[in-house]
């Protein structure tokens, strides 16, 4: 018997070959290679929780500006400053958090988009008895990669945003172009939160 009918099924006579066999291996295999999305899955969380807690540190440190400082009528904006680097942090650990729950959901979870609300991740998801979901939010329903990329891509916009809002208190317009410069910042700025609604839209429609 040749390899290429072992492989192929045998002599004809019923026998089931081993290349079937094989095959089904190498899938199995390969479809194991998706539980390393879980070292992503857990480095974003960790990351997340990292980011929210760095974002509590600005907002302790825009306190402490204002009871020193703001409350003597001494304004140097700096308390704004940390609310909206504040701001950024959360901004930043909310991508890392939709990004591993998206990735779970894509690799690991079988459950579908649209699930019922008795499913089981709902069941006992709640702070001590509250905020208990009935549902699953829209941004937890990922069905691929491309939608998974669509709700990061507007929440890092939005982080660039306030990036140039946090670098804009620091401009010191002295001249007319520095103004006509800065008009032109807020205006596509304006522009980019108007296009990006347009094209977040069609999701709630």
């Amino acid at each position: 018997m040749s390899l290429e009918r072992a492989f192929a099924g045998g002599d004809g006579g019923g026998g089931g070959g081993i290349g079937p066999a094989v095959e089904s291996t190498v899938e199995k295999l390969i479809f194991y290679f998706r539980f390393l999305a879980l070292l992503a899955v857990a480095g974003s969380l960790a990351g997340s929780l990292l980011c929210f807690l760095s974002g509590c540190v600005y907002i302790k440190e825009a306190y402490h500006v204002y009871w020193t400082s703001c409350v003597r009528g001494v304004h140097t904006g700096q308390m704004v400053l940390r609310l909206v680097e504040a701001i950024d942090v959360y901004l930043a650990g909310t991508v890392m958090l939709i990004f591993g729950m998206g990735l779970y959901g894509l690799f690991i979870s079988n459950d579908f988009p649209d699930v019922p609300a008795s499913d089981r991740a709902l069941k006992g998801s709640s702070l001590f008895g509250m905020f208990a979901l009935k549902e699953r939010p829209r941004w937890m329903r990922i069905s691929s990669l491309g939608e998974l990329k669509t709700k990061l891509g507007h929440i890092i916009v939005m982080i660039l945003l306030v990036k140039m809002f946090e670098r804009s208190k620091m401009v010191h317009i002295t001249t007319g172009m520095d103004l006509l410069s800065y008009a032109v910042c807020i205006f596509l700025s304006s522009a980019s939160l108007y296009i990006l609604h347009n094209l977040h839209r069609p999701e709630h429609e």
